[in-house]
């Protein structure tokens, strides 16, 4: 498909995510209207109009490193000044919201099939590979396809479906969070901290109000780039060595204990505690890390509404879309339903949705626009728990459909 800026062009689609990155950031922070409308979330439409547009290519080898090692690098930058005892003692409630919104994935994809199965070919093997991914993320995705081995053409559309309900899922929590009705009903302790914020008032926005400038030095943006990216280097490194070393399992137990030992997201987050731990005192004083590892975020955020093309939608996969969309509405009114009945907030229940349908760094990007730092560590290291179960729920979402099937 031709578009303005060729797949092979680096350098202009680099220009393109840095400058739309630095649109939203720019926009949620200068114009009073963007306060309802989060720089994530802008960032996410200026890619999808680009997409749209032909403008920008839907696939390109930029839009991997991005994937590969900017969002790696955000990991540690953004945990650095995260206090390990209050993320203990406050994220169990958040590990219950996300393995019961797991439970929601499973019965959405179950009334999804029964909804389409007449209509879509191959939808058992798709439920397969939607549950897994809406339980962990893409990784799953991959996984469930290698081992289901799907039409190629049924594959490409359901991917294709997938990325757009991905964008316009964060679209639709990012606004449930904002509504006056729902915050009163389940709570919003961590939007409410941030409207009391007295610097609140000599701002346009809640986002100029909260990256209010620092001081930061040219020593702690290199300490902070350097020492995030060896945590990165170590945590991959070791998660390809202990693969290597551990292999395999021939029971299900075993295999989810190799998969949680050698997760590298899991790793990563792992060593970063570690070192936010030993380096305690440093590390809080060192400036910068927040704002750069932010930065990185809005660029993800840039990438991910690529992919969501509406034209591939209308012409190849509108019944999958709404094969995905039901999922996705059944697991967030389950999830709704049980945060209420265990008195979660909703800003844990929509990064518990959200870890959910899009994965651990997806909905730390969320926390993080919003300005709920507080809940940004919790829900990376809970969120890391849908990598390991997301293959088995695939799995066992398989088995159930093909005897509905028969």
């Amino acid at each position: 498909m031709e578009t303005l800026i060729q797949a092979d062009d680096h350098l202009a689609l680099w220009t393109f995510v840095l400058i739309a990155a630095t649109s939203a950031i720019f926009i949620e922070q200068r114009f009073t209207w963007a306060s309802k409308i989060p720089g994530a979330v802008i960032a996410l439409l200026i890619a999808i109009t680009a997409s749209n547009l032909k403008i920008i290519p839907t696939d390109a080898p930029t839009y991997d490193i991005v994937w590969g090692y900017i969002v790696p690098l955000a990991i540690p930058l953004l945990l650095f000044k995260t206090n390990i005892q209050s993320l203990v003692k406050e994220s169990w409630k958040l590990l219950l919201l996300f393995l019961a919104s797991s439970m929601a994935t499973m019965v959405g994809t179950v009334i999804a099939f029964l909804a389409l199965r007449h209509y879509i070919p191959d939808l058992d093997k798709v439920s397969g590979m939607i549950s897994a991914s809406y339980s962990g993320g893409g990784v799953n995705y991959a996984a469930m396809s290698a081992k289901l081995e799907p039409s190629e053409s049924i594959n490409a559309a359901t991917i294709v479906a997938d990325n757009m309900m991905m964008a316009f899922y964060f679209l639709i929590l990012i606004g449930l969070a904002g509504i006056p009705i729902i915050r009163r009903i389940w709570g919003s302790p961590h939007t409410d901290a941030i409207e009391k914020d007295p610097d609140m008032q000599n701002s346009r926005t809640l986002s100029e109000a909260y990256w209010k400038p620092e001081l930061i030095s040219l020593r702690d943006i290199a300490i902070c780039l350097a020492s995030s990216m060896l945590i990165v280097l170590i945590a991959f490194k070791l998660s390809a060595f202990l693969k290597a070393l551990l292999g395999t399992s021939d029971n299900i137990i075993g295999d989810l204990i190799i998969n949680l030992i050698t997760d590298k997201y899991l790793l990563l987050t792992t060593l970063t505690f570690v070192a936010a731990s030993l380096f305690k005192d440093s590390l809080e004083k060192l400036g910068g890390s927040q704002e750069l590892g932010t930065y990185c975020i809005y660029l993800f955020f840039v990438v991910i509404g690529i992919p969501a093309s509406i034209s591939l939608i209308v012409t190849k996969a509108p019944l999958l879309f709404l094969f995905v969309f039901i999922i996705a509405m059944v697991n967030l009114a389950i999830t709704m339903g049980i945060g209420k009945v265990f008195k979660a907030n909703i800003e844990e229940v929509v990064l518990a949705c959200n870890a959910n349908i899009g994965g651990p760094t997806t909905a730390a990007a969320l926390a993080i626009s919003r300005g709920w730092t507080k809940l940004v560590g919790p829900i990376l290291v809970i969120g890391t728990v849908g990598y390991v179960v997301g293959n088995y729920i695939g799995t066992i979402i398989y088995f159930i459909v093909t005897q509905i099937g028969v």
